[in-house]
């Protein structure tokens, strides 16, 4: 019996989109599922859980878009600066980042802000969750690779790095993290927070996501997405994925393989289908890697766009804003009795 799987996708143009995909053995069919016109200006961050969708724009608002009854849930105003990153914990949490250089830590339940924290002099440029949830990762434009423990809202470690750098993500095991700045990957051990491998690609790194523990989908500012071995620090394969630049990649498993997404400035978002074994990540030159693009085709923006919904009537949430807990309390003056 098919399945459906739910995509979603941020624009340019304020619009959030929503397909339905059917899948069977044989054929994939997408077809527009919503559009909501979230924002007054272009979005930059999506993130998801079961129920919720949650989008990010420069005009400084979290919007909240409830999945099962197709409606606004409200909006989330704590943050001052274009909004950069969002990130889910699970379905219990939501953590955000923007150019304020906060860093929000959102229980879902009542979408109240659990946590403000001052996280970086600059922007806030990306931020990642441990597997455990007790750590977060953040990059901002600082120079410095910030790991939070979660528990307390406070900062464990802080690291100088040279480049400001645009991505931190978490290995689905936890035991490794990469750090994105420019063209290059540079790959952590948690055990020593140093440096075990340096990857560089031909041009500028937009997205990476990873597909195992040790192999990386990386896509940049052309139209190829590439494979890389972490582990061993090579490339183990690369194809043509649009006509111009890979804005985004995404990947979750699917029977016996994986599925990777790509959404690119080319207006196309489309599904590959990867058979990755590990015999085939010997050598780029003898790699296996059965690559398959679905059947599955989305309609233009254009297209989805021209149907958006009739609006409806909007649930705002109670906005809980807190003090940045993360400061120390100013101390009283003492008054002198003269």
């Amino acid at each position: 019996m098919a399945a459906v799987l739910e995509l979603v996708a941020g624009s340019y143009e304020q619009v959030v989109c929503g397909y339905r995909v059917k899948t069977d053995d044989k054929e994939w069919r997408a077809e527009a599922n919503f559009t909501h016109h979230a924002h007054t200006a272009s979005i930059s961050a999506v993130a998801s859980s079961e129920r919720f969708v949650v989008t990010g724009s420069k005009d400084e608002t979290i919007q909240l878009y409830d999945l099962k009854k197709r409606v606004e849930h409200g909006a989330l105003l704590h943050h001052n600066g274009t909004i950069t990153c969002l990130e889910f914990y699970g379905s219990s949490h939501l953590l955000s980042g923007a150019e304020d250089g906060i860093i929000c830590v959102w229980s879902t339940k009542k979408w109240e802000c659990l946590k403000s924290i001052k996280a970086h002099k600059g922007h806030v440029t990306s931020l990642s969750v441990h597997p455990s949830g007790k750590l977060a990762l953040s990059v901002g434009t600082d120079k410095t690779l910030r790991t939070w423990n979660l528990v307390s809202g406070r900062s464990a470690f802080i690291k100088n790095i040279k480049l400001n750098a645009h991505i931190v993500r978490w290995s689905p095991e936890g035991d490794r993290y990469v750090v994105v700045y420019n063209n290059k990957v540079d790959v952590y051990d948690t055990q020593t927070a140093s440096v075990t491998g340096t990857m560089t690609n031909p041009k500028r790194i937009s997205s990476i996501n990873f597909i195992n523990n040790s192999v990386l989908a990386v896509a940049g500012d052309d139209e190829t997405v590439r494979l890389c071995d972490i582990a061993k620090q090579e490339w183990v394969c690369e194809f043509k994925a649009h006509e111009t630049r890979v804005k985004a990649v995404d990947s979750f498993n699917w029977e016996d393989h994986t599925v990777l997404v790509t959404a690119s400035n080319d207006g196309f978002i489309k599904m590959w289908k990867l058979q990755l074994k590990e015999a085939d990540l010997d050598t780029q030159n003898n790699a296996k890697h059965q690559k398959d693009e679905l059947s599955c085709t989305f309609p233009s923006f254009a297209e989805v766009v021209s149907e958006l919904l009739r609006p409806k009537k909007v649930r705002m949430v109670e906005e809980v804003i807190l003090e940045d807990e993360s400061k120390p309390p100013k101390k009283k003056k003492k008054q002198s009795n003269k």
